[in-house]
């Protein structure tokens, strides 16, 4: 109990908000529980944690009267990561459950498959998993459709692109001094759309991309591609994956005392007990982060603490902070809206600014959540002896620096 009265005294101005502004008014005749619909793939960890979060945030806000004098309360539906099964999801939660908001997601192609099922449904949608541009485009091209959707997490691919440039350029060249890259990433959407503008990024700061290439998800064998990549010149392998199978990438590299550091954008790598559960061979691996125990904002470790102790694993992963924080803005937008009607909260949640787990949530013209500094950016850590998570990049939350396996030489 000590956690989550920690994470309440962190959440007291905006609960305040939730609580006392929000009291039922004669403008709204909504009566119930206000609910939330939370489509996830409940086979993989992202899905578990977002329940997780999504449910803490809900008893916190019920603790405190809730919102309008009404209780939250969650429906979930498994979308997997099978566009088929993601819609049907959707269909569910709209038609038959009649949820007031939906709050979820993790693969672009299965989100961009549920947006016109979103949209008919006119139904707000706050996106915390798929990264793909694709997802919030509709806001600027057909407002009147795309208005419903909204991305609270993570960055998009066009910003996760800039955030790694930052890094090559920083760290890559400008510590270790190499000046030779390759690239390689998963055939899915969310990183088609990033390599061609991280490769421009690459080479516009003076680097030589040797190569740049996409592998299938399925992929359980990544000999052929590394001898490729060895092959190729580079001097730093930059890898970005989400839905392949990290553990055997880097259990690979690992094993194959790959002359060559990694780097890069790998979010199993994000996950706390990913140092042990690949048996120790992540070490010297970097991989940018979204949120880790630091005070990123009073609310960070508090959640983080509370949520271990909720769950007993060893630490939320990316897609638990975007689902928390976006119960909290959401029930902060109906509060000042007064009422659940869709047209009343988007107008509320365009004004949105919320201190979040990992950092200040306000939208652009795209519903796209801000990046940069202020706002949510991405930070990169490199795992090291006995699993210790040293933040390398950037500069100001650095917390120690690049070291290089015993194996690799400069």
């Amino acid at each position: 109990m000590a956690a989550y009265r920690h994470v309440l005294s962190a959440l007291i101005p905006a609960l305040a908000l939730v609580a006392g502004a929000l009291l039922p008014s004669a403008a709204s005749a909504q009566t119930g529980p206000i609910r939330i619909g939370v489509p996830t793939p409940l086979q993989l960890q992202v899905g578990r944690d977002t329940i997780d979060a999504v449910d803490m945030a809900i008893r916190e806000i019920n603790a405190h009267g809730g919102v309008l004098g009404r209780k939250l309360e969650m429906v979930v539906a498994d979308e997997t990561e099978n566009p088929e099964t993601g819609i049907n999801a959707i269909k569910k939660l709209t038609a038959d459950e009649k949820v007031d908001v939906l709050i979820g997601g993790y693969t672009s192609g299965v989100t961009l498959a549920q947006i016109p099922h979103i949209q008919r449904a006119k139904t707000i949608y706050l996106g915390i998993g798929a990264a793909s541009p694709a997802v919030t485009r509709g806001v600027r091209t057909d407002y009147e459709n795309g208005k419903y959707i909204f991305r609270a997490f993570p960055l998009n691919s066009q910003h996760q692109a800039r955030a790694l440039a930052e890094f090559i350029n920083g760290v890559v060249k400008g510590e270790l001094g190499y000046s030779r890259v390759a690239i390689i990433g998963e055939n899915a959407k969310w990183v088609q759309d990033l390599v061609p503008l991280l490769r421009k990024g690459a080479t516009d700061l003076g680097m030589e991309v040797k190569l740049a290439e996409f592998f299938d998800t399925q992929t359980s064998d990544f000999s052929p591609l590394l001898s490729k990549v060895k092959d190729s010149g580079a001097q730093f392998l930059v890898v970005i994956l989400s839905h392949a199978s990290s553990d055997v990438f880097v259990k690979q590299w690992y094993d194959a005392r790959f002359p060559m550091l990694i780097g890069g954008i790998d979010v199993k790598s994000m996950d706390a007990d990913f140092y042990q559960r690949v048996d120790g061979k992540a070490q010297g691996e970097i991989a940018a982060n979204l949120g880790v125990r630091a005070p990123l904002t009073p609310k960070t470790i508090p959640f983080w603490d509370a949520f271990v102790k909720k769950t007993g694993r060893a630490g939320p992963v990316y897609s638990a902070f975007g689902a928390y924080s976006a119960v909290m803005l959401y029930a902060e937008a109906v509060g000042r809206a007064k009422t659940t009607a869709a047209e009343s909260v988007i107008k509320e949640l365009e004004k949105t600014d919320h201190v979040g787990v990992v950092g200040r949530l306000q939208f652009d013209e795209n519903h796209d959540i801000k990046a940069g500094p202020g706002f949510i950016n991405l930070f990169f850590a490199q795992w090291q002896d006995k699993g210790e998570r040293v933040v390398v990049w950037p500069k100001e939350q650095r917390t120690g620096k690049v070291v290089l396996p015993a194996w690799i030489k400069k």
